[in-house]
């Protein structure tokens, strides 16, 4: 038997990349003064000049259509304090909102409190890819919080860890 007739598992691949340690994100946007977001641990930085982030999101996403609306997105990168933030914002048909203190970046999309840094970007580019979409944005603003002591939030093998020392 060929590796090319071989089947990938969908179970056995994402525990395999589950093995793979990443941050966590919320992607928050606003359309019409709703402010919308979601949970996303598939974030990466694409290029320096110009400055270009990604994340991908899930095709059927509800969120991801308003963000598309709107144009822009602010990637809030969580801290170790807020897994009930990326628990909250990770929830379908819920007020993902609901007791979340946030302010307007410079384009006008939701900061949360607390977050780690943020990056205040224009969608750059959209790339269809199985069933998720791949976002490229042009960070436009961003802010890095004086937390040298503030560890970021991680998740690996489906669950939550922290740095160690």
């Amino acid at each position: 038997m060929s590796l090319a007739s071989t089947a990938i598992e969908p179970l056995r691949f994402r525990e395999a990349l589950g093995h793979y340690a990443s941050g966590i994100t919320v992607i928050t946007s606003k359309v019409e003064d709703e402010p919308i977001g979601f949970t996303c641990q598939s974030f990466y930085s694409v290029s320096m000049s110009p400055p270009l982030v990604s994340f991908s999101v899930m095709s059927s996403s509800a969120s991801y259509p308003k963000i598309r609306q709107a144009g822009r997105f602010v990637v809030n990168i969580l801290s170790g304090e807020q897994v009930s933030i990326s628990n909250q914002f990770a929830r379908k048909g819920t007020d993902k909102w609901h007791g979340i203190d946030w302010h307007e970046s410079p384009l006008g999309n939701p900061i949360i409190a607390g977050s780690l840094h943020w990056l205040d970007c224009e969608i750059h580019a959209e790339h269809a890819a199985g069933d998720h979409v791949i976002v490229i944005g042009e960070v436009k603003a961003l802010d890095l919080q004086d937390v040298a002591s503030t560890q970021p939030l991680l998740y690996f093998k489906g669950q939550y860890r922290n740095l160690g020392a």
